[in-house]
Formats: structure tokens, C-alpha cells, sequence
């Protein structure tokens, strides 16, 4: 299959498209003049139900919706729309409506960039003590967006506040001055949408350098296999690529694909499943995760049946994420309490093989954060939490209280149960203090 993209600049042309109500046109074009939109004729035709396209989950996931814009953000974007259509003026409006979306959610911006030589490293962030992610620049885009995308600031022409590095030959000091870290996640955007000669260029410093660090993972964060599994098919480069991943992993390096689905139809057609046999069969391991997202996968068969499809296709279930404070959260979100209920009922109903995954996860900016469920404490209702990763190791699975709110669906509406602070708060406080003596 030959690759063919669309973005608000040709959506008009897209034949299922051309078919579809005025007002649903209306609301494409409003709504990705503020969040980025672009989609590929692989999800065009083999992954929506275009008979059912209002209710079809990769519909939701890939178009924009008039609801992902908070009500008095589509009315001044549509007024601008309708005023003029300068392109300057209509940037000034959507980035104005941006800036208030929370671009860079759990301190992406003011506490992950690490510095070298007193040199802020704008294209890594180094939040958790083990891992390092690292944006080259060249793979700043992907094949298709997903409406939820938490890295939409990536992909709407706002560079101050995008991250991203041409070289990697920064990343490989900071790898030898941080023998901590063991792990370098490429992502984006998403790194396979780059060739693989490009990405050898990123890839080449590192190989190099090996015994200079203590690099023993590289995963790569990936929805290639979801929107366009020729990627490793028939693309001119996918031969290319498949040899570079066997050397990777012949050098002792444990190569993995942190590949995105968030629907169990993602994992169905001949293509993705022939491009995850051919990925397999070069060593590399395939790990899956995904929000869960309100009308496109807030159902637990869902997720059950999605669960099983990966594991009967040699991947292994990784993640179950809480949708992140950014962008459309609003619109996709579903409460703490239904993300636990969620969890459980697709939990139970899958065999051990499957429960490798982990979640409901909120990655927030003192950690991911597990909801481990609704408990009894002292006859007061609460939420019972720990740390699956934190930013200070000591925290991670330590587990903590908070009351219970049936409304709650992010860590900053959550209450601690039985103090002021919340155990990690606390010692945030008394370092600050230490600071300011």
C-alpha cells in the first residue's frame, strides 16, 4: 500500500470525507485549527466503520470532535474562522486558546530538561532516575494523530514549545555522566516515521558508545504498528530497518517497542499482524499501552478482548494509563472511580498471561501513580494509591490514602485522607524549605 496523508489542509478531498453533514465538516476544520489533525488512508479504509463513523472508537480517535474544545474555545476559534482568514491572525487566536490547555503537563517543562556544561537539553527530559526520553527532531510528527495526544504541542508550529534534538551526541554525554541510567526512550511525535537512514544517524553515536554507558534498554514509543504496519512491511526502508533492529539486539541490548493501541481492531487486520511476526522475529519485544479514553475504549470487555488479541500476538500488556490534564482531557477523561471498575472487570476476566499490565496509572508530576482501588479506612471511604515509578525512587510502591471523590478524575482533585499533605508533598515542602535557608 502506497502512503497517502491528510491534514486540515486536504480533509476536504478524503471521499469518505466529502460524504459526511456540513456541521461535522464545520467541526473538523474549527477544532483542528487548535489541535493538530492528520490521518492515512491505512485508518482511513481498513480501521473506521464509515457505516457507524459518529460511534466507530479509531473515528473518535483520529478526527477531531466539536466536544474537544471547551465551549467558549470553539466559539472564538469559529468567529475567527468566520472573520477573516488571514493566516497570522488565526494562529494569534489558536495559539491564545493553546496556551490555556496545559501544554506541559507534570513539570515536562521546568523539571524534566536536564542540563549539560550549565546547557539546557530541550531535547531530553530525565524525570525518573533509570530512563532518559529523548525527541529526536526529525521525528516530530506522526502517521496519524490521536485526538487525545498528550504531545500535541509537538505538532502545532508552536516550536517554543516543542522538544527536540537534531544530534544525539549530547544524549551520549549525558548517558556517560549518568551511569544511572539504564534506559533511553526514543519518542515524539513518533521516531518510526522517520528512515531509516535518518534514524540510524540518531542511533549511530549511541552503538558507538556503548561501553561508555550503562545503557541496556532502548525502546522506541511507537503507533506505527496501529496506523501504517508497512512501516516493516513493504516501505522501501522496512528490510532496512528489520537489519538494524538484529544488530541492535545482536549487541546485547534489549530493543522495545512501546507500541500504542487503544482498540482491540487496531490488532486485527493481516498487515499489523504480519509486521509484529517480522518485528518478533528480529528480537525486539513489544510492550502495549493506552489511555483509557471515554468513546473510544471506557468498556472492560474491551480491554479484555484487547489484552488477549496482544498476547496471542506475542505482545505484552504494559500499561493502562488515566487520560493526562492537557488538551482534551475534558472530552476524554472518565472518573477515578470508573477507571478503577474499568480496570477490575477487564482484569478478572483475563487469564495470568495478560496480567502483566498495570494500571488504572496516572503519570503525573511526582510519578505514575496506580489507583489500587476503593477501600475502608477508619470507616471513611478512600482511595487506596501507590508510586509505580516516581520521581524520587524512594517513593515507588509506597502506598498512600486519599478521600474518596466520586468526581475525581486527575491527582490534583484527590484529597489526602488522613494528613494535610499527601507523604510526597510533604517532603517536596521540606526540601523547598532547605532551599530557601
Amino acid at each position: 500500500m502506497k502512503y497517502k496523508a491528510y491534514s486540515l489542509s486536504n480533509y476536504l478531498t478524503i471521499p469518505q470525507v466529502e460524504k459526511l453533514p456540513g456541521e461535522i465538516k464545520q467541526n473538523i476544520k474549527v477544532v483542528g485549527n487548535v489541535l493538530p489533525f492528520k490521518v492515512n488512508n491505512y485508518v482511513l479504509d481498513e480501521l473506521i466503520d464509515w457505516d457507524n463513523f459518529e460511534n466507530d472508537p479509531i473515528y473518535n480517535l483520529t478526527f477531531p470532535q466539536k466536544n474537544m474544545l471547551l465551549p467558549h474555545h470553539y466559539k472564538k476559534m469559529e468567529a475567527a474562522l468566520e472573520r477573516t482568514t488571514d493566516k497570522k491572525e488565526l494562529k494569534e487566536v489558536s495559539n491564545s486558546i493553546r496556551v490555556q490547555l496545559n501544554p506541559h503537563p507534570a513539570g515536562q517543562a521546568d523539571k524534566n530538561v536536564p542540563m549539560i556544561d550549565g546547557q539546557q537539553l530541550w531535547g531530553l527530559q530525565h524525570k525518573y532516575r533509570e530512563i532518559v526520553l529523548f525527541f529526536p527532531s526529525a521525528g516530530q510528527t506522526c502517521h496519524s494523530y490521536c485526538t487525545f495526544c498528550f504531545r500535541w504541542p509537538q505538532f502545532v508550529g508552536m516550536n517554543d514549545m516543542k522538544f527536540m534534538m537534531r544530534e544525539s551526541e549530547l544524549l551520549v554525554r549525558y548517558l556517560e555522566e549518568h551511569q544511572e541510567v539504564t534506559d533511553v526512550l526514543f519518542t515524539g511525535g513518533d521516531p518510526m516515521i522517520m528512515n531509516c537512514r535518518v534514524f540510524k544517524r540518531y542511533m549511530k553515536p549511541i552503538l558507538d558508545n556503548l561501553e561508555k554507558t550503562n545503557l541496556q534498554t532502548i525502546r522506541i514509543g511507537t503507533k506505527a504498528l496501529s496506523y501504517w504496519p508497512y512501516k516493516f512491511l513493504t516501505d522501501s526502508d522496512a528490510d532496512e530497518y528489520l537489519e538494524l533492529f538484529e544488530e541492535i539486539v545482536s549487541r546485547g541490548i534489549n530493543l522495545a517497542f512501546m507500541a500504542h493501541f487503544s482498540h482491540p481492531v487496531e490488532l486485527e487486520t493481516d498487515a499489523v499482524k504480519k509486521a509484529i511476526r517480522r518485528l518478533r522475529d528480529t528480537g525486539v519485544q513489544i510492550r502495549t499501552q493506552s489511555p483509557l479514553l471515554r468513546h473510544i475504549n471506557n468498556d472492560a470487555d474491551v480491554w479484555a478482548d484487547m489484552w488477549r488479541k496482544q498476547v496471542n500476538l506475542n505482545c505484552i500488556p504494559y500499561y493502562m494509563f488515566v487520560v493526562r490534564d492537557t488538551g482534551a482531557q475534558h472530552h476524554f477523561a472518565v472518573t477515578l472511580s470508573e477507571a478503577w471498575e474499568i480496570w477490575q472487570k477487564a482484569y478478572q476476566q483475563v487469564s495470568g498471561v495478560c496480567r502483566t499490565v498495570r494500571g488504572p496509572s496516572m503519570s503525573c508530576t511526582p510519578g505514575k501513580i496506580q489507583v489500587l482501588g476503593v477501600s475502608e479506612v477508619n470507616n471513611e471511604e478512600v482511595f487506596t494509591l501507590r508510586f509505580l515509578q516516581g520521581r524520587d525512587p524512594d517513593w515507588v510502591g509506597r502506598p498512600f490514602y486519599a478521600k474518596y471523590d466520586e468526581n475525581a478524575i486527575w491527582i490534583d482533585d484527590l484529597e489526602p485522607a488522613f494528613s494535610d499533605r499527601f507523604f510526597f508533598q510533604e517532603e517536596e515542602m521540606e526540601e523547598l524549605l532547605v532551599a530557601e535557608e
